[in-house]
């Protein structure tokens, strides 16, 4: 359990766990369980796709829903190479206790399996075969929305700004549904890697994720691949309404990843909200900050209770 809670929180948590390991570990697990939530689901590991083993996901019915619930779909985080579909956020777990909403959350093929695009495409599918069994699951089709932290909050912002993979012509009845979302709340994800020629980022995972040796100059990286990673690169005017929230401490996911995506949403029409956590690292990402998670619920409610 502490290695699971130890990929959430930023490198100055780390170095306090190893000074003062009884107090800090302590202090991780409390903070993780105030985050996090242990809800058992009603479906567990049921397979999306047949590639991995990793592409499954897990089913939160709604419990009190007289008619087809809206579900907000949940991709963890980990660097894209860890992490567990096995807990969700308490401010879902919460929303979901209230009987209205479904949840699920989605496993991914990790990047010592594949690279890039492997895990966008992970996702969308789940989105796909969630719409596929909508009414065995008493779920809306028209009422998904997604959300997740770090390489979560990638990849719950790339689902929701790239186009549909929907293929009419498919003959798999998965692929024809679209992937499509309504809303998306994505928490301290990376949505540019364009930045990484002229900001520091230090952590290995941004290059791993497109093939590359940490280390690698980002001026000698695919421009093709750079672009085709970062979910700003797909900003349209139909996109869906999302709500960002970032640490403007973060030095992991620095705060311009959060301020060009904003940038380039304003330029194109679409709603959105930026929420700025004062000092805030990169455990934002685990979505237990500060008022944060009391507004994300309000962004879902506005946007999935209709």
């Amino acid at each position: 359990m502490l290695r699971f809670v130890l990929l959430l929180f930023s490198r100055d948590a780390l170095l306090l766990a190893m000074k003062k390991p009884t107090l800090a570990a302590a202090a991780l697990l409390l903070a993780a369980s105030l985050s996090f939530a242990a809800v058992k689901p009603d479906h567990q590991d049921i397979a999306y796709d047949d590639d991995h083993q990793a592409q499954a996901l897990d089913v939160y019915l709604a419990k009190q829903a007289d008619k087809p619930a809206p579900c907000m779909v949940y991709i963890h985080g980990g660097g894209w190479r860890a992490g567990s579909k096995n807990r969700i956020p308490a401010w879902l777990a919460r929303l979901h206790a209230e009987g209205w909403l479904a949840v699920v959350s989605v496993e991914y093929r990790f990047t010592d399996v594949a690279t890039h695009p492997a895990q966008v495409d992970d996702c969308a599918r789940a989105i796909q075969f969630v719409r596929y069994h909508a009414k065995k699951w008493n779920i809306d089709p028209a009422r998904i929305g997604v959300t997740g932290g770090s390489a979560g909050g990638h990849l719950s912002a790339y689902v929701a700004l790239q186009d549909d993979e929907a293929d009419p012509d498919s003959s798999d009845p998965v692929a024809r549904q679209s992937s499509r979302v309504v809303c998306a709340v994505p928490f301290a994800g990376p949505t540019d890697w364009g930045l990484l020629s002229t900001i520091e980022h230090g952590h290995p995972a941004y290059r791993q994720l497109i093939g590359y040796e940490p280390g690698a100059p980002a001026g000698k990286m695919s421009e093709k691949l750079k672009g085709d990673v970062s979910p700003v690169s797909f900003v349209s005017r139909d996109d869906p309404p999302i709500l960002i929230v970032h640490g403007d401490a973060d030095v992991i996911v620095p705060i311009q990843h959060a301020t060009v995506l904003v940038e380039a949403l304003k330029k194109a029409g679409v709603e959105h909200e930026l929420i700025v956590v004062k000092d805030g690292k990169h455990n934002v990402a685990g979505a237990g900050i500060g008022d944060t998670p009391q507004r994300a619920t309000a962004f879902v409610r506005k946007h999935l209770m209709k």
